[in-house]
């Protein structure tokens, strides 16, 4: 039986290794983690992460074929090909801050391979890493062999949260970089038998190792950048009385450009595409590619001004201020269907309105008050770094409460804002939160989810991100 073991029950780590375990009976699959509490609750009833269909996989494999374990070095000296798949945060000090990848977690993982390893071993980058990660790994691997062929492998994972169970069961691509040497092959081999137990060989793809860790970097500045353009045609569409949604699905339907990331809305979030960016900006600036690097920091700026945008709309349409006044926010998880906040843009958003000093009422269907008290207490960068480093519980931030439905929510409120997509928000009944919330009455929908007509038709002072501006806003322009 062929053994893997990988390091980090995180996002990536746990569900696409429960994935393999489900498509590889014959494969026995450990997880291993430093941080007893996440794999206590990966062998719990209530996993650590919500992914739709994530807790069935488990369920069947667990026990079986599938293990989630904390002695880590035991694990990784029994293991056949190893996956390594621990945080690389935004450095937050010295050199490259606020833009290199950290590797300090990837660094103390290599040395503890080689540390503790009797017999060959396959190391597989899972993370998102710089380009040249492999060969720095590489150096610590052969200083440290005692005669033990190490072959590094990258192997960069394509997931939408969200939909992360589906892309693992049923990937457009599975990519496998490796060295172009016999051994390097033959490893690159072992992995892709692995993958081609259930993906079609069509869409396993092998190259050298620095494509490899490039395409990770490239396919999440790509689709960001598409998502950045697409909010700054909102922002000409709503000075100019087009529809962005209309502008969009024109765009779409041009066979090479396509549909997909052409949604605008409040700015995109999530743990990988800013990151990567920014890591992308350093590699660029590091090889004197400074007019590549502005390129990409554009990117950035536009989701930051995006988010800004929105904020200045909701505080200059509401008579320029909030203070005093209470804000319901529809939505904290950076998209629909997952509980991860890191990134999202309702912290920005929350933190805008709060430094107006307005008064938060926030729902979401997936996220807890304390992991929305503990992000608008975080610094930036914060959630990118292990959680020990942070104090247990932060003190609840002063003019926020989180509510057990929308309709709490929004009780008294002078404006609501939606910041996450959930299907739940457009099925709701508007006419009863009309009723109950302060008049004028503002909605701010920053996903584009709600009927425009009806609610305005209800009576809501309505604006939509990309959206034909409602009079009333018309005369109120946005601040700058």
């Amino acid at each position: 039986m062929v053994k893997i073991c990988c390091i980090g029950a995180g996002y990536v780590g746990g569900p696409t290794m429960a994935v393999i375990a489900l498509k590889c009976p014959s494969v026995e699959v450990t997880v291993v983690d430093i941080s007893i509490s996440r794999i206590n609750a990966w062998n719990s009833d209530q996993l650590p992460i919500y992914e739709p269909g994530l807790e069935d996989v488990v369920k069947q494999c667990r026990g079986k074929n599938l293990f989630f374990r904390t002695n880590v070095e035991k694990h990784v000296y029994e293991a056949d090909i190893i996956f390594v798949s621990v945080n690389t945060p935004t450095k937050t000090r010295g050199l490259g801050a606020g833009k290199a990848a950290d590797l300090t977690y990837w660094e103390s993982a290599a040395r503890m391979i080689a540390d503790v390893a009797k017999s060959d071993k396959i190391v597989v980058e899972k993370s998102t890493v710089p380009v040249k990660t492999a060969e720095a790994i590489e150096k610590i691997l052969a200083h440290n062999s005692k005669g033990i062929c190490f072959q590094i492998l990258s192997n960069p994972e394509f997931l939408a949260e969200g939909t992360a169970i589906q892309d693992l069961l049923n990937p457009d691509r599975v990519l496998i970089g490796g060295r172009e040497t016999p051994n390097g092959q033959k490893a690159v081999k072992a992995l892709k038998d692995v993958y081609a137990q259930w993906v079609p060989l069509e869409r396993i793809i092998t190259t050298n190792l620095w494509s490899s860790e490039l395409s990770k970097l490239a396919a999440n500045a790509f689709l960001a950048q598409r998502i950045s353009s697409v909010n700054a045609m909102s922002a000409l569409c709503e000075a100019t009385g087009a529809d962005v949604q209309e502008v969009s699905y024109a765009v779409g339907k041009d066979s090479r450009i396509g549909p997909k990331f052409l949604n605008a809305s409040v700015g995109f979030g999530g743990s990988c595409f800013q990151k990567d960016i920014l890591n992308l900006i350093y590699i660029c600036e590091c090889n004197g590619l400074k007019e590549v690097a502005c390129y990409w920091k554009q990117v950035i700026k536009l989701n930051d001004y995006q988010k800004s945008r929105f904020v200045n709309r909701v505080v200059s349409s509401m008579f320029n201020t909030v203070s005093g006044k209470k804000i319901a926010v529809l939505g904290f998880a950076f998209k629909k269907n997952t509980g991860d906040t890191r990134e999202t843009p309702a912290i920005h958003v929350c933190k805008g309105l709060l430094g107006d000093k307005a008064s938060l009422s926030i729902y979401d269907p997936q996220v807890t008050e304390d992991q929305i008290q503990r992000d608008l207490w975080k610094n930036k960068f914060d959630w990118d770094h292990p959680i020990h480093l942070q104090p247990a519980s932060p003190t609840s931030i002063k003019h926020v409460s989180v509510a057990g439905d929308p309709y709490q929510a929004a009780k008294d409120a002078h404006g609501l804002c939606i910041l996450t997509d959930w299907d739940e928000f457009k099925k709701l009944d508007y006419e009863k939160i009309y009723k109950s919330m302060q008049k004028p009455a503002f909605v701010f929908d920053g996903r584009n989810v709600v009927d425009v007509a009806r609610l305005r038709e209800i009576g809501f002072i309505l604006y939509s991100i990309g959206k034909p501006l409602d009079p009333w806003l018309k005369d109120m322009p946005a601040l700058a």
